[in-house]
């Protein structure tokens, strides 16, 4: 392979091994993101063969963040969330407080301190968007009373994720890890007598709170302006082009103006963007880039995977899956039925929780740069996620006896285009 072109090499050998396993995945009815991850583990250091440049995976997995998060916010619809809000918001706040326990519990245990424990726990709380929308997907349950509750329960746990990303950083240092060197402003706030992660605390929600209402007041005008200015051209061309400025261009902004995270940026981006009557178009102008960086984001993260937790750490892999699989479904499965649900939504929601994914993977990543948690929760991590995305259409179809109506759905436009040729 050429050493002089590392970006290049990186992408074309990630996405060509990632398309192979994908559609090995595909033919055994598995997750895609069960190949992606896959990918990423052959070309990781752990394993022989060609090595991908991890400083350039690095990069390309923080753009595949960025629209990620922004379709994220895309997909985020208030009315969805208030229409389940009774069940949704206490649910899943009660679920990821069960789940992130039982996690900081397994981390106290291999002495990783209580700051690191809590992070390990909150990266086991929250399942991921992809795996659950596809799920319920297949199953056309989209539109019924479970699948409401499952995405708006979902939609909570998103938030409360995204909140995470801003918190964390400033607030390392008191979680074990690396102490963030205060900016000029907190400085100037911790000499009033409130201490260090006071003030950090007040910064954080001062810049969150500025960068969120200069997007609720200014950007729910900006943005739908320009991208009707950008339509009325009649260039579909420039229409991407202005979607893609905004969702790169607001997550870039909020990082070096307000300190945020990208991912934050890029999820109000979608946010203010979904308000729009042109937000359809968008998502789907967009979605080809948004699953190519996606899939480098997962196969980066599969770089990160180290085999060899798997027999040096056997019992801590248990563990890790069956908090995933045991405990949060059976929190769920608990909650529903508090709330006077039956059996079969009780079962439909623990099972589109029993996995993790993409949020997992930010916040881990973040908890081991800020050396909150050692490598070796990274590494559990990825072997839960691993796990559960193979076991969970396992659970589905155990709790939906496969039938013709199960089988996997090719895209609707690459369906008809099929059709067409034949």
């Amino acid at each position: 392979m050429p050493h002089d072109m590392p970006l290049i090499t990186t992408m074309a050998v990630g996405l060509a091994i990632a398309f192979i396993l994908g559609l090995v995945a595909h033919r055994l009815r598995m997750p895609l993101i069960a190949g992606y991850l896959a990918a990423g583990v052959i070309i990781g250091p752990f394993t022989p063969g060609y090595v991908a440049d991890q400083d350039i995976a690095a990069q390309l997995a923080e753009m595949g963040v960025i629209l990620l998060m922004f379709g994220v916010g895309l997909h985020f619809s208030v009315k969805d969330l208030l229409s389940v809000k009774a069940i949704a918001v206490p649910g899943a706040l009660v679920q990821i407080g069960v789940a992130t326990a039982a996690g900081a519990l397994l981390g106290w245990l291999l002495g990783w301190g209580i700051g690191g424990g809590l992070l390990f726990g909150l990266a086991l709380s929250v399942a991921s968007t992809v795996v659950l929308l596809r799920a319920l997907q297949e199953r056309d349950l989209i539109a019924t009373e479970k699948g409401r509750i499952a995405v708006g329960w979902l939609i909570v746990e998103d938030l409360v994720m995204v909140l995470a990303l801003v918190l964390i950083p400033p607030l390392a240092g008191l979680l074990g890890g690396q102490e963030q060197p205060l900016d000029a402003e907190t400085a100037h706030v911790a000499q009033y007598g409130l201490g260090t992660v006071g003030a950090t605390i007040l910064v954080t929600f001062a810049k969150v709170a500025a960068f969120v209402a200069i997007m609720l007041v200014v950007g729910r005008r900006v943005i739908p302006w320009a991208l009707e200015f950008a339509a009325n051209t009649g260039q579909r061309e420039l229409f991407r082009l202005s979607v893609l400025a905004i969702a790169l261009g607001v997550a870039a902004g909020a990082a070096a103006v307000f300190g945020v995270s990208l991912a934050l940026g890029a999820f109000f981006a979608g946010m203010v963007m979904a308000g729009s009557t042109l937000s359809a178009q968008a998502l789907k102008d967009t979605l080809p880039f948004r699953d190519a960086f996606a899939v480098l984001f997962f196969v980066s993260v599969g770089m990160l995977f180290d085999p060899t937790v798997l027999w040096e750490q056997p019992f801590s892999v248990m563990v890790t899956i069956l908090i995933i699989i045991g405990v949060k479904s059976a929190a769920a499965y608990g909650i529903v039925q508090a709330f006077g649900h039956d059996r079969t939504t009780g079962l439909t929601i623990a099972a589109a929780l029993a996995q993790i994914g993409e949020f997992s993977f930010i916040l881990i990543v973040m908890g081991v740069k800020l050396d909150i948690v050692p490598t070796d929760a990274r590494d559990l991590v990825v072997a839960g996620a691993l796990f559960s995305i193979l076991v969970n259409p396992l659970l589905f179809r155990m709790l939906f006896p496969p039938n013709a109506a199960d089988e996997p759905k090719a895209e609707p436009e690459i369906a008809a285009e099929a059709e067409a040729r034949a």
